[in-house]
């Protein structure tokens, strides 16, 4: 793990990381863990994670916050959480946007990404044996699988919220799979990524305000309770998968490195620029709505676009500038980010 002072250009670009990451994250078929993979300051990352250990939470506790901070190598970790914090507020409310008003040219964007991530992994990985493409294949399966699946309905049983935490989680650690998109298939991204967030944010207004009426809303509460018992599994879900993930990174780093290319390969389903949204429907044949009043994403119809279609040039061209951001961020992550 790197040790080195960072320069403030340093310090910049890990916030520029820590908000693509954020995104990364909030975009259904987007993972953040691709970003760090790319950025060349993924094991850095997983090897951070691994220091939240009870020898951290003991020295948390005695007081010595200075031995916290530089054993779990928190100016890293807080740089990124910070880049994400933000992106939350800003680059990723702009691609909410973008995606509503123009889905195909988004999308393409992101698949020239992933493109992008698999070429740049794939050409430093070392010798392809016959077990890594097994393990390869396994990955990509696993991907395309997913993408193919149909979301189950909306679950507010606090225990589940908390496995759907701990598993949602992996968007960020595991390159390839997306958590958001994780989360629309168990049926609660709206509730847990829009409805509770929404309710936090407003008891803080509140807060701020001294009113303090949403204490005794049974509805507000349940929220809370529901955003806590996520973000609970999600710290959980991280400590574990980290330490899991820095294990076999250790011992069978082709291997890992093989399925992590075969979860990218595979997302691709995910992120296909030319699909349409499938909602569900009632048995009464209406659109099935969320308690927002926002139609349930069912899944995808994917489809070919019409060659002779200047829009589909325009999104190729997305696809293609995709592809060199991808090789921008590798280029500075392997310059500025050894591992």
């Amino acid at each position: 793990m790197r040790q080195a002072t960072r320069s403030f250009t340093d310090k910049l670009f890990l916030i520029l990381k820590g908000i693509a990451m954020g995104t990364a994250n909030k975009v259904p078929g987007i993972s953040g863990g691709v970003v760090a993979y790319v950025g060349g300051f993924y094991e850095e990352f997983i090897y951070s994670l691994q220091k939240l250990n009870l020898k951290a939470f003991k020295l948390l506790i005695s007081g010595r916050f200075d031995s916290f901070f530089s054993y779990i190598n928190g100016k890293f970790l807080g740089l990124l959480i910070l880049g994400e914090a933000l992106s939350y507020f800003t680059v990723s409310k702009g691609f909410d946007k973008l995606i509503q008003y123009y889905p195909i040219l988004v999308w393409a964007l992101f698949f020239g990404m992933i493109l992008g991530s698999i070429y740049y992994i794939s050409r430093s990985y070392g010798e392809w044996t016959r077990n890594n493409i097994f393990i390869l294949i396994a990955g990509i399966t696993i991907g395309v699988g997913t993408s193919l699946l149909d979301p189950a309905t909306e679950n507010p049983n606090l225990i589940f919220v908390f496995f759907c935490g701990m598993v949602s989680i992996s968007g960020m650690t595991i390159p390839g799979l997306s958590g958001s998109f994780i989360l629309i298939l168990l049926g609660n991204y709206v509730l847990l990524l829009v409805d509770s967030i929404n309710a936090f944010f407003d008891t803080m207004i509140a807060v701020m305000q001294l009113d303090f009426s949403w204490w005794n809303d049974p509805g507000h509460m349940q929220m809370l309770s529901i955003l806590t018992a996520f973000v609970l599994g999600s710290i959980v879900g991280l400590i574990s998968l980290s330490h899991l993930l820095g294990w076999t990174i250790k011992h069978y780093r082709n291997e890992t490195n093989a399925v992590i290319i075969g979860f990218i390969t595979g997302s691709l389903g995910v992120v296909w620029p030319w699909k349409k949204e499938v909602f569900q429907l009632t048995e009464s044949g209406l659109f099935a709505l969320d308690k927002s009043g926002n139609k349930i994403l069912e899944n995808y119809s994917r489809y070919w676009p019409e060659i002779t279609d200047s829009h589909t040039w325009i999104a190729l061209f997305m696809i293609l500038i995709g592809f060199l951001s991808v090789y921008i961020l590798d280029h500075y992550g392997n310059k500025a980010n050894p591992i």
